[in-house]
């Protein structure tokens, strides 16, 4: 009788320890890219928000020869607002979902007559940081 001696199946520690390594680099290398692109992405879907918000407004403005006044706020755009001046040919809601929070968890901040805009709105939010100025993510976003 013959016998035949298999060779174990299975890794060695070595070669376990070798593919950690090698997948900790690739961690170490790729991570702070990808963490680099969400903030870009948050500020990209600020502009985007804004932007949608703007439509909005415009379309509430067409309906009744203004934009809702700060009071009134962006909650305008998808209820009926019963502050002064009441809307009178109001055909909302202007927007199919509420009104978005900005991509750090903060509402956007509306001013009617704008600083920027006296003969409009000012629609913007203060980034990641919260704070007026800033720069990168922490940068504020006026639209």
């Amino acid at each position: 009788m013959i016998t035949v001696r298999t060779k174990p199946q299975g890794f060695t520690l070595i070669e376990i320890l070798v593919v950690i390594i090698v997948l900790g680099l690739l961690a170490a290398l790729v991570g702070p890219r990808i963490l680099g692109r969400v903030s870009e992405a948050k500020s990209a879907t600020a502009r985007t928000q804004i932007a949608l918000l703007g439509v909005a407004l415009d379309n509430y403005r067409l309906d009744n020869g203004t934009y809702p006044t700060t009071e009134q706020g962006l909650d305008a755009l998808q209820e009926k607002p019963t502050r002064e001046p009441v809307p009178l040919n109001w055909r909302g809601p202007y927007l199919k979902k509420a009104v978005p929070l900005d991509p750090w968890g903060r509402p956007y901040i509306y001013k009617a007559p704008g600083e920027h805009n006296p003969t409009g709105y000012d629609l913007s939010t203060l980034g990641r940081d919260g704070q007026p100025g800033g720069e990168d993510e922490d940068a504020d976003i006026i639209g």
